[in-house]
């Protein structure tokens, strides 16, 4: 794996300061701008966003270098892991399988998958579908992100990844409060493949992919440590300052949780379908869309069945999810009236830039 250099820096600059192929000359406009800042001010190797205006346009952006190690540009609207984005896919098919009488929200995880949730403090049959969704179960986390990044390329069944979790303490009594876990999503997902007798990732392409036409996504199947389509590496800071490419990893770690390739376009086709009554009937879209507050991710949050809305700086809110993988960051999402956004970085944001990430998506649903 790419270990990239202080040349990095001088390449980063010079990218970040050309012009791309999505914006046509001219005086930057706000989202643009925000790219820019992005790449220039808080050091990202590259940013890529695509939004949907209010006369429904959709048009896409690009700042920064897509390769530090060549100084290739970044792919317009290219491929990106996104992370936990990937929540709402699997609450998705959860809810699907909800309206077909194939599984109840408020049924217990013993229901489906019996015995397997034992623990100091954590039961299975205290703990059910909805809680798991909404992230009020009280399991621990099983992502340890330093054995992650030491060995990117590892492959996890998803059985290895939840005792990591359950060798550990609950964190508190399911409903007593709310804390985000993927191991929430990791049950999930396993629920659904003991109720439908498939793999999670055929459910998710078939139910949600093909169904709505989202042509540059897709879940990898085991051992895909590739991204197929044209794409910007992903970087990771090491220790000593230097920049580490983790564009190839194995996605197995984050599975139901995290694992979903996709584009910016694909993510706001996906919202906006979501949101617009395309994939879950009024019932169940109306559970997804109830929220309890969850402001550790920001003021004013509030979380759902796998969907968050976040207040916007102009009124009003917006729904959708984000993600973090190392690599890449998304965020974004689209209002009740059609507006949608969805911006990618190439590298975790540290400090303020994660504020100023967020701050993008704001502006440009609000521009």
């Amino acid at each position: 794996m790419a270990v990239v250099t202080a040349v990095a820096a001088v390449v980063m600059t010079v990218g970040a300061l050309a012009p791309t192929a999505a914006f046509a000359g001219g005086r930057p406009d706000s989202v643009q701008a925000s790219l820019n800042a992005l790449v220039e001010d808080d050091g990202l190797p590259a940013a890529l966003a695509t939004v949907k205006g209010r006369d429904g346009h959709t048009r896409s952006y690009t700042a920064g270098v897509g390769d530090l190690a060549t100084g290739a540009k970044v792919p317009v609207d290219g491929q990106i892991r996104i992370g936990s984005n990937t929540k709402t896919f699997t609450a998705v098919v959860v809810l699907q399988l909800v309206a077909e009488g194939k599984i109840g929200l408020d049924a217990s995880v013993d229901t489906y998958l019996p015995g397997l949730l034992r623990g100091d403090g954590i039961d299975g049959r205290n703990i059910t579908v909805r809680q798991l969704l909404q992230h009020t179960s009280g399991l621990p986390e099983y992502v340890d992100t330093s054995s992650i990044l030491a060995s990117p390329k590892r492959y996890y069944e998803p059985r290895e990844l939840l005792d990591a979790a359950l060798s550990q303490k609950a964190h508190f009594a399911p409903t007593a409060r709310w804390e985000y876990s993927n191991t929430n999503y990791l049950v999930a997902g396993l629920i659904i493949q003991k109720v439908t007798g498939r793999p999670l990732g055929e459910e998710v392409n078939q139910r949600i992919v093909d169904r709505i036409g989202l042509r540059h996504t897709y879940f990898p199947t085991p051992g895909d440590m590739s991204i197929h389509e044209a794409h910007p590496e992903g970087y990771n800071r090491d220790a000593d300052g230097s920049l580490r490419d983790y564009t190839e990893l194995d996605p197995s770690w984050g599975w139901a949780a995290g694992g979903v390739v996709s584009t910016n376009s694909d993510l706001i086709r996906f919202y906006t379908a979501l949101l617009g009554g395309r994939l879950l009937p009024a019932a169940q879209l109306a559970e997804m869309r109830t929220t309890v507050p969850a402001e550790l991710l920001g003021p004013g949050v509030r979380y759902g069945l796998g969907l968050v809305s976040r207040p916007l700086p102009c009124g009003g809110l917006y729904w959708g999810h984000g993600g973090a993988i190392p690599g890449y960051e998304t965020a974004g999402g689209a209002t009740d009236d059609g507006r949608a956004t969805s911006i990618a970085v190439t590298m975790l944001p540290s400090g303020t830039a994660g504020q100023h990430l967020e701050a993008a998506v704001g502006s440009a649903l609000c521009r």
